[in-house]
């Protein structure tokens, strides 16, 4: 599990909310229930009008990555992938049928498949980068749904303070109902750039930082599945992973 980044939401809106405390505000003040409606309501459709359903969903799905990030495990895969190449040199690609079959991420299991099927090297790496960048389209695909949230919140929170300052400016007459307005307009300032900045976009950056050390485990995988094919040294193939590793 991720700590700092739970630790980082929990401390960005202690912030805010402590400062506030600190001025000598109420932190009931902060809490407006129209405000939120607007921009995160706001938000959410003009996301939902930015990207097809599939990417919507993807972003859902990846969501607790920020918390749960997946363990590539390098040294393993290395250590795997020499393996794969010994038995390889040993028994001939035929020999990983039986790796094949026990394999259970779906990208390897792809590349091993091609070996035993006697493709060229050429073949293998071509049908593995056409995976591998459609892999990387989605997840980028997914963290910039969250950037574009981060860049509509700001926004919306404006319209959501301009709101305000309507129902202001029709109830100059009655002075009970000025308060509401003014808050609903300061208040929807607030969540707008305080969730595109404490949220959104560090949420974005995350996503796209598990992405690409999601795109560099199936690089590695995709090098040495070639090596594989090509009839490298097992040692030297381990060497050359290694290099993957910082």
């Amino acid at each position: 599990m991720d700590i700092l980044s739970i630790l980082g939401v929990i401390f960005g809106f202690l912030a805010i909310v402590g400062g506030n405390f600190l001025e000598g505000g109420d932190t009931s003040a902060l809490i407006n229930l129209p405000a939120l409606i607007i921009v995160f309501g706001g938000t959410l459709g003009a996301t939902f009008l930015h990207f097809p359903p599939k990417i919507i969903f993807h972003s859902l799905k990846v969501l607790l990555l920020i918390v749960s990030p997946r363990k590539h495990l390098l040294d393993e895969q290395i250590e795997k992938v020499g393996m794969w190449s010994a038995l390889a040199r040993k028994e001939g690609l035929l020999g990983l049928e039986v790796v094949v079959d026990k394999e259970q991420d779906k990208f390897a299991k792809k590349g091993l498949q091609l070996l035993v099927d006697g493709n060229e090297p050429e073949v293998i790496r071509d049908c593995l980068e056409v995976e591998l960048n459609t892999i990387e389209h989605n997840e980028i695909q997914a963290a910039k749904v969250y950037e574009a949230m981060g860049g509509y919140s700001p926004t919306i929170g404006i319209i959501g303070a301009v709101v305000g300052l309507i129902q202001v400016m029709q109830n100059l007459a009655d002075p009970d109902l000025l308060g509401a307005g003014i808050a609903t307009a300061f208040v929807a300032t607030i969540y707008g750039v305080g969730f595109a900045n404490l949220l959104f976009l560090p949420i974005s950056n995350k996503l796209k930082l598990e992405a690409y050390a999601l795109v560099q485990a199936k690089e590695m995988m995709l090098e040495g599945i070639t090596a594989i094919a090509e009839g490298e040294n097992p040692r030297n193939i381990e060497l050359k992973l290694s290099g993957y590793i910082l």
